[in-house]
């Protein structure tokens, strides 16, 4: 039989984490299956034995999945099966491939798989935290080389504590959401959102992470002795020559450097200087030579990468000729465009993104089907990323994973400053496009849907800024640099994305490639980005100073009434019948909805006419009637004894015989007609039926003749 083997794992609140190997999935080279509470992950990994000829990086890839049957759900779509990978997983597959690809040696090639499959759903735990833990244990029963183990947690700030990997229910009172990726010695992945938080709250988020991922490390380490597994396959991917490697660097290395020191602002301009020094190196081999061309490329990048960080560390500035914490000039810009409802164009340095702001009604929202989660999404953020932005030639065939990742970054910023629900009864789209790109387009996206919500003259909290943080470090010296150029990305050892207003950080995405950074380098950080998202903020105030008053003239405009729970039916009426008749009549949109134990009736129209009308309408369903107050009504039946006149909409009332006229009616034969409007006063309420009692006597002259 089987040859199964567990490890199990304590949280701090006691709850305990399962892993075990050797049950599922026994083909594959590891497998675990890592379980907390009814939630379950199957995680395996594949690599090949050899690497591709010619390849000289990781061809890694990492997938998670949730399955439908997890959760007692068969999927929405119309073929009734799993598709492709949702925005959802692919945010999660990211960032377990953050945290896992780092880790391996340098030197391996192999094609190498992780598969995450979420085959069992506990509504009260979330798989993304446990996703990064299974990928790791899989690796460690496995024999692929890997530098691990490593884990992920999510850290959440509830009730002014820091808890690992919360419940669901407690997480809507989170202040703090960060999900932190690390191994026992460093924390090397970090992505979440908070609300205004400072700095040194994120630090302390950090450290309570790091102390937890901690235990789940060594857990999987006695898990790996206990396999068996902790010699890894012997492997060779990479042939060098270190006689071509000395030559490469005593003609090119000192040629390099100058390249770099002369500060070009242009990254083209930097990139045919350094193409320049690699040619005419090249060019000293006599035509038809039996030189490497692509380990003297190979070669030649590595010396650009040391060359370009000694610049920094030894004399402090940078390729573009900047200060260590100066930011790229700014250029912004709000309501460049007339057709959209909002838009902006931001451009920092050589980075440029044209952002769109739609405002839509409540048929306009996404309906979000996933595993775990059925509902509605009204507020949308799409990245796109031309290869034009780069001056690449690439063909455009929809969001790549990268796309979605950058996207959602800038989403989790900017709905932390939206209008409470009852406040926006919009479906709001933000569309970025990314026309030119050198570094920190996510952020530039931040900055520029800001501008463009405000110009859409949507009531945001505060403005939002974003700023991409760089690290380069040789063990003893360090740099932390502001606002990053693609090429410090490249070169640099930290890439730091954090995004907030004046009061305080509300998102951040942090990705580590070195070894040993201390808490007070991180501080350090943090601080320096607080510095440089508030020059930011004050150059996007020169775009836009404050929300326009306004929507655009073509915007749809938007009112919200509240309803009693016990009216919605009224508004509605049968089979959808009232409401039906008001937009028809009106030609406005009305939406009905539910929540904060309140009815909510949204109202969207383009001209002043038509939300008078639909608004006047509703408000005629859902007022009560006052005993003494006037209305119009219209008569809607005559009877022997008076007629019913129906005074507000949905609502009759009956006028006695009596209460028509001051003198003495003997008929009703010719008295009123059915469809005739009256003016009428209500009376009286009966208290046990609840009818009413109408008089239009009492508003006519009374005769003098007429007793009291």
């Amino acid at each position: 039989m089987f040859q199964i083997t567990t490890q199990s794992v304590a949280l701090p609140d006691g709850r305990e984490i399962t892993i075990e190997t050797g049950k599922l999935a026994r083909q594959a080279d590891g497998a675990v299956v890592v379980r907390l509470g009814d939630t379950m992950l199957l995680a395996t990994v594949v690599s090949s034995k050899d690497a591709k000829e010619g390849v000289d990086f990781l061809p890694l890839s990492v997938d998670y999945q949730e399955k439908f049957a997890s959760a007692g759900r068969i999927p929405g779509s119309f073929q009734r099966r799993e598709g492709r990978l949702g925005d959802h997983e692919i945010l999660i597959s990211r960032l377990v491939d953050r945290a896992l690809r780092p880790i391996f040696p340098e030197d391996y090639h192999a094609d190498t798989q992780v598969m995450i499959t979420l085959i069992s759903a506990d509504p009260e735990v979330q798989p993304d935290a446990l996703a990064a833990l299974a990928a790791s244990s899989a690796l460690a029963v496995s024999d692929i080389p890997f530098n691990g183990p490593i884990s992920e947690v999510r850290v959440a700030k509830i009730d002014g504590e820091y808890r690992i990997n919360p419940k669901t229910a407690d997480l809507s009172r989170a202040t703090i959401d960060l999900i932190v990726a690390a191994t026992a010695k460093d924390i090397c992945m970090v992505e979440g959102e908070m609300s205004e938080c400072s700095e040194a709250e994120v630090v302390e988020a950090l450290k309570a992470a790091h102390e937890a991922i901690k235990v789940q490390c060594q857990a999987q380490l006695e898990l790996q002795t206990k396999v068996g597994k902790t010699e890894k396959r012997q492997y060779s991917h990479e042939t060098h020559d270190e006689e071509l490697r000395a030559a490469v660097r005593a003609y090119c290395y000192d040629k390099i450097y100058e390249v770099a020191r002369r500060q070009n602002p242009n990254k083209k301009g930097r990139s045919e200087g350094f193409r320049d020094v690699r040619d005419e190196y090249l060019a000293t081999f006599p035509e038809g030579s039996e030189v490497n061309v692509s380990l003297v490329k190979t070669y030649f990048s590595d010396l650009v990468w040391e060359a370009s960080r000694r610049l920094v560390l030894d004399e402090r500035t940078r390729l573009d000729g900047r200060r260590l914490d100066e930011i790229r000039a700014i250029s912004a810009e709000a309501g460049y465009l007339p057709g959209p409802h909002g838009s902006a164009l931001f451009t920092r340095g050589e980075t440029q993104s044209l952002t769109t702001v739609t405002l839509g009604t409540k048929v306009d929202e996404q309906i979000v089907d996933q595993a775990m989660y059925q509902g509605y999404s009204k507020f949308l953020l799409h990245y796109n990323f031309p290869g034009f932005s780069t001056g690449e030639v690439k063909p455009n065939r929809g969001a790549g994973r990268r796309e979605i990742g950058h996207g959602n970054l800038a989403h989790r910023s900017l709905k932390k400053v939206l209008p409470p629900e009852a406040d926006n009864p919009y479906t709001i789209r933000i569309v970025s496009d990314i026309l030119e790109s050198n570094g920190s387009s996510s952020m530039a996206t931040v900055c520029a849907g800001t501008m463009a919500l405000m110009d859409a003259g949507i009531k945001i909290k505060a403005p939002v800024a974003g700023i991409a943080m760089g690290l380069i470090s040789d063990g003893e010296k360090y740099a932390v640099l502001s606002d990053i150029l693609g090429d410090e990305d490249h070169l640099g050892d930290m890439d730091f994305k954090v995004t907030g207003t004046e009061k305080g950080i509300v998102a951040c995405q942090m990705d580590l490639k070195v070894d040993g950074l201390s808490y007070e380098v991180l501080a350090q950080a943090l601080e320096q980005a607080r510095a440089g998202r508030l020059h930011i903020l004050g150059e996007m105030k020169k775009g836009i100073t404050e929300v326009r008053a306004d929507l655009k003239p073509h915007a749809p405009r938007a009112v919200v009434i509240k309803i009693e729970t016990n009216q919605i039916g009224a508004v509605i009426g049968p089979g959808g019948k009232v409401v039906q008749d008001i937009q028809k009549d009106s030609g406005a949109v009305v939406n009905i909805d539910e929540h904060d134990n309140a009815g909510w009736v949204s109202i969207f129209a383009t001209n002043k006419e038509s939300m008078d009308r639909a608004v006047s309408r509703v408000k005629g369903i859902v007022a009560v009637p006052e005993v003494g107050e006037t209305y119009v009504g219209k008569v809607k039946t005559i009877q022997p004894f008076g007629a019913f006149v129906e005074f507000m909409p949905g609502k009759d009332g009956l006028l006695h015989i009596s209460e028509i006229k001051w003198e003495r009616l003997e008929t009703m034969d010719g008295v009123l007609q059915v469809g005739e409007e009256v003016t009428v006063k209500l009376i009286d309420v009966d208290k046990k039926t609840g009818k009413y009692r109408l008089s239009r006597k009492v508003l006519l002259p009374k005769p003098e003749n007429k007793n009291a």
